[in-house]
């Protein structure tokens, strides 16, 4: 991959992973309009450590709490010590969801699972439930008031981000709202559940990378792609927190389903 592709390819993917608008789906629509060969699930994931560190850079206070809440649990032998301790393992186990339905399906996810009509059709289904989620989601509840069984719940969702054009943040957000977060809460908490998955996926793929040899070429796209994306994703994180203070995800499921019908229109039109 030339290193200017990678660099917009980690711009888009910075400025995608957090809106609920499905980063993977926008990592392969754009090389398909721009007329570049589809970079792979295994670049997709590891330009995601640039997100990684966006979300650590950005929730610093909030991942070192719930470190030190997780370890505090496991010296008082109850993991039940604190809210943050009950927090922080309901999100170790909020994770197994993804992380098996990731392992056990990998090959589809990685082959069949980028087909664009496929995405096309994820992108407008997760709109709607968006949209229903938007209009039953109470909006009471902060992060703090988050039971194991709704952070469960939330877990679940987010695996449905292993089908391309679903999103992660959106799949998490959707979920939020269904168990009655605000919207702003429920952005926070996908960021926060997200870091397990993400981290995971994306070192496992690096690996692979490295395995197969790179060559200093693939290096340096590989190291402008995560480093764009950390950058655009840092960015990102605070315009979405505001945007959905004060707006609901309307504007994204319109823009979701708009994107859908554009894709079908390309190929079938």
């Amino acid at each position: 991959m030339h290193w200017l592709q990678a660099l917009i390819l980690g711009l888009v993917q910075g400025l995608t992973e957090f809106l609920p608008i499905s980063s993977t789906a926008h990592l392969r629509v754009v090389p398909h309009f721009l007329g570049w060969d589809d970079p792979g699930a295994a670049f997709s994931a590891v330009i995601q450590l640039g997100t990684l560190a966006a979300v650590f850079a950005y929730f610093t206070a909030d991942v070192k709490r719930l470190v030190v809440a997780a370890l505090q649990g496991v010296v008082h032998r109850n993991f039940n010590h604190s809210p943050d301790c009950r927090m922080a393992w309901s999100i170790a186990v909020g994770t197994i969801p993804i992380a098996v339905l990731g392992l056990g399906g990998r090959d589809f996810i990685e082959t069949e699972a980028r087909q664009l009509p496929l995405i096309a059709a994820s992108l407008i289904v997760l709109a709607l439930f968006l949209i229903l989620a938007e209009r039953v989601g109470r909006r009471e509840r902060t992060m703090q008031d988050l039971g194991f069984w709704s952070i469960q719940f939330i877990g679940l969702c987010q695996a449905l981000a292993l089908i391309p054009g679903c999103s992660r943040s959106g799949s998490t957000i959707m979920g939020g709202l269904f168990v009655g977060l605000q919207r702003a809460d429920a952005a926070r908490f996908s960021f926060l559940l997200g870091l397990p998955a993400i981290g995971a996926s994306g070192l496992l793929q690096l690996f692979a990378l490295l395995e197969g040899g790179l060559g200093g070429a693939g290096l340096l796209s590989l190291g402008l792609g995560i480093l764009a994306a950390a950058v655009s994703g840092y960015l990102s994180i605070g315009f979405l927190l505001r945007f959905l203070q004060r707006h609901g995800t309307y504007s994204f499921a319109a823009y979701r389903i708009l994107l859908g019908g554009l894709i079908f229109y390309s190929l079938y039109g």
